[in-house]
């Protein structure tokens, strides 16, 4: 017979194996996103490359996400905060998080996304051999710039100034914004650069705009940007100025017209990175990788308002014409 107290440390026991034979599983490995806010495509490229290189969230590898709210101050801190987790790879969505990771730790792999050039940044000694613990993939060049600026000029009934709309507090913009007035030089076209850190700045910038009497605007590749879309949209509209964006987003909130590079697949390309490096492969061997995949937007109804004819030129070129 089983006296009771027997019985309940019995049942006490087997109870307890469970538990004991899951803490000696190995647990999964975590992959820190840092990222200046949340972005669908953002998330959603992350797992697809992933899942491409055999890695699905939950079932073998865990994805945390640190979010900056657009505050560029907070990336040293957060990227501390996933080097004390401590987390298997860093995935840093940006130059600045991926700066800030970089100054944390030089033990964990970073992978990182930017729209600037990852050389000139300090990120990497070369694109073919990235060397130290980053690589990644660099979303804008040179080309692209100049490529918008031919893009918006084609658009523009008559010949005048154009804006850029730059975040000061983010050194990709700045990138960006020394790529695009290079290219405005090299054909003659005056273009003033407008200032704005926040969602708050944008109406003064705006009225900046046009008190410079900029015929069209060029918005540079930005998380606050990004997360304004639908006013810079509405502001746009308002002040009747045609504007280029780098990212089909954009367009879809309203914009006039996009170009640039797919950043729902250079997302996806930073997966496939973070699943070859959590395979065994060495950051620094892997050569940043660049985009091969653009896309141009043309929103009609946009056009219609601002009293635009798109060129036929242009709408057959386009990956998607919004009506």
């Amino acid at each position: 017979m089983i006296r009771r107290r027997d019985f309940i440390t019995l049942l006490g026991g087997a109870a307890a194996w469970p538990v004991a034979a899951r803490a000696q599983q190995p647990s999964l490995p975590v992959i820190g996103v840092l990222s200046a806010n949340p972005r669908e495509s953002l998330s959603k490229g992350i797992r697809q490359g992933l899942g491409e290189t055999g890695y699905v969230e939950g079932r073998n590898m865990a994805i945390e996400f640190h979010w900056a709210e657009n505050q560029f101050d907070r990336f040293p801190l957060l990227a501390g905060d996933l080097v004390r987790r401590p987390v298997a790879v860093i995935l840093a969505e940006g130059e600045a998080p991926a700066k800030a990771a970089k100054a944390a730790t030089t033990t964990i792999p970073v992978v990182f996304s930017t729209g600037g050039d990852p050389v000139r940044a300090g990120l990497v000694a070369s694109l073919n051999q990235p060397g130290g613990n980053l690589t990644g993939v660099s979303y804008f060049s040179g080309a692209l710039g100049a490529k918008q600026l031919e893009i918006i000029r084609e658009m523009i009934p008559s010949p005048g100034p154009l804006a850029l709309l730059i975040n000061p507090d983010n050194p990709t913009d700045q990138s960006e914004r020394t790529d695009v007035e290079a290219a405005a030089r090299a054909i003659g076209q005056p273009i003033e650069v407008m200032n704005a850190s926040s969602s708050a700045d944008l109406e003064a910038a705006f009225s900046a705009i046009v008190g410079r009497r900029a015929r069209g605007l060029l918005v540079a590749i930005d998380p606050v940007f990004f997360s304004a879309r639908a006013q810079l949209a509405a502001l746009a509209a308002r002040h009747a100025l045609p504007a280029i964006y780098s990212d089909r987003a954009y367009t879809e909130a309203g914009g006039l017209i996009s170009y640039g590079a797919s950043l729902t697949d250079a997302y996806r390309q930073t997966g496939i990175y973070v699943g070859r490096i959590l395979k065994g492969e060495k950051p620094g061997d892997l050569p940043v990788m660049q985009p091969t995949k653009f896309e141009l937007v043309i929103n009609l109804k946009t056009a219609k308002a601002l009293g635009l004819t798109i060129p036929l030129t242009l709408q057959y070129a386009a990956d998607e014409v919004i009506e």
